[in-house]
């Protein structure tokens, strides 16, 4: 698979990029450089930005129309990135250790003083944690070396993406890179 270019309905072009280990450098210096990333987890393609990076997470809510009041799930690539962001007590860690990597969010209480931007919590001082399985998420999340605010990758009240070509076609060229990872594994 190449490098190529779809235009969405409104005449922008998305450029797609394989999710090979070129094509994870390269998201991940997108992520890192506060831009946004479509990308590949076990469900559904998520709309990735540095959740450290609050204007990066504002375009987020600016891309999919999203409410700002309505936070967003963070992605990170285990359970010991996930400490860094939140306080899991006995039941949260027994979770995260029956069902991650996976398609499993856990909200857990802030760390404060909290390195995320507090647009990703909509202000509550909770987080909403997931550590996916799929391949393409951890070797971007790996190679990103952030935690990823991430809520799928369509505009908000559409249907969320399973196929890149779902995202291009839908966010076009408002996301600096979608990573095409195939489709998705267990889809909505």
């Amino acid at each position: 698979m190449t490098s190529r270019n779809i235009q969405d309905g409104a005449g922008e072009t998305a450029r797609v990029v394989p999710a090979d280990e070129k094509g994870i450098a390269e998201a991940a210096r997108v992520l890192r450089a506060g831009g946004l990333v479509a990308f590949a987890t076990e469900t559904v393609y998520g709309l990735g930005a540095d959740a450290t990076d609050g204007a990066a997470v504002a375009r987020i809510f600016e891309v999919k129309g999203r409410p700002s009041f309505n936070p967003l799930i963070v992605h990170v690539n285990g359970l010991e990135q996930a400490r860094k962001l939140g306080r899991f007590n006995a039941d949260a860690e027994k979770l995260a250790g029956a069902f991650w990597p996976g398609p499993l969010t856990i909200v857990v209480p802030m760390i404060e003083p909290s390195p995320l931007s507090s647009l990703v919590s909509a202000g509550l001082g909770t987080v909403a944690i997931r550590a996916p399985r799929s391949g393409t998420a951890q070797a971007l999340l790996a190679a990103a070396g952030v935690p990823v605010a991430a809520p799928s990758a369509n505009s908000s009240g559409r249907l969320s993406p399973t196929r890149a070509g779902h995202v291009a076609k839908d966010l076009g060229g408002a996301v600096d890179l979608i990573l095409d990872g195939g489709p998705t594994e267990v889809g909505i």
